[in-house]
């Protein structure tokens, strides 16, 4: 059986509004959790719609130390159960599909305004609202597009439509605190948005399919 430990109260309710944004936008969505490096530190990660990654910290332990579990489940046990120790729900390890980043080496690109993304989010959502398929969703060339481009040195960064869509869907950003940030990290293969209530990840370049 899975333990999720979170001692803060704060921090409880910090994981439980992650978790549902994500439930929010995915009723059948997994929570992937993990303990960091040496300890002492989770984080939660989520496959968004938006196929972007986003994740929140907290202080706390989960065991074992790599674990997904349903994002209901784990929902009712931090919003049901009072104390700091939890049962998370049944591990749900062959329900995740994404690959996580490896690694450390990430570089600081630049830093956008809160409210500049927020801005360019809200635009983002009207038209892909006046642009959506026999389905509802909008078409992935528009999801694609990059709407914004940011260049440290000889390193050039595109953030696609769908990043933005996945940082307001989490609710990541608030552009109401002056002079808030959403900081800009990349690797060779990944891009990373930091806002100031979570964080979205997606690969800079697809995967080449593999041939046999």
């Amino acid at each position: 059986m899975s333990e999720l430990r979170v001692p803060d109260p704060d921090d409880r309710e910090t994981l439980s509004a992650f978790v549902a944004r994500a439930v929010r936008l995915d009723g059948q969505a997994v929570v992937r959790l993990r303990n960091r490096g040496g300890g002492g530190v989770v984080e939660a990660w989520v496959a968004t719609p938006f196929e972007v990654l986003a994740t929140r910290a907290v202080h706390g332990e989960v065991v074992p130390g790599d674990v997904t579990v349903s994002g209901n489940e784990l929902l009712a046990a931090l919003t049901i159960t009072p104390g700091p120790t939890m049962d998370p729900g049944p591990s749900r390890d062959l329900m995740w599909h994404s690959e996580l980043p490896a690694g450390s080496d990430w570089r600081d690109v630049d830093l956008l305004p809160a409210k500049v993304v927020a801005e360019l989010a809200d635009k983002g959502v009207a038209l892909a609202r006046d642009n959506a398929g026999p389905h509802g969703t909008p078409p992935a060339s528009l999801m694609d597009q990059a709407v914004l481009t940011v260049t440290e040195g000889s390193l050039e960064v595109k953030v696609p439509m769908r990043c933005l869509f996945a940082l307001s869907g989490m609710g990541f950003v608030d552009s109401s605190i002056p002079d808030d940030v959403v900081r800009v990290t990349a690797t060779s293969s990944w891009l990373r948005l930091d806002a100031r209530y979570g964080a979205v990840l997606r690969r800079r370049h697809a995967l080449l399919p593999l041939l046999f």
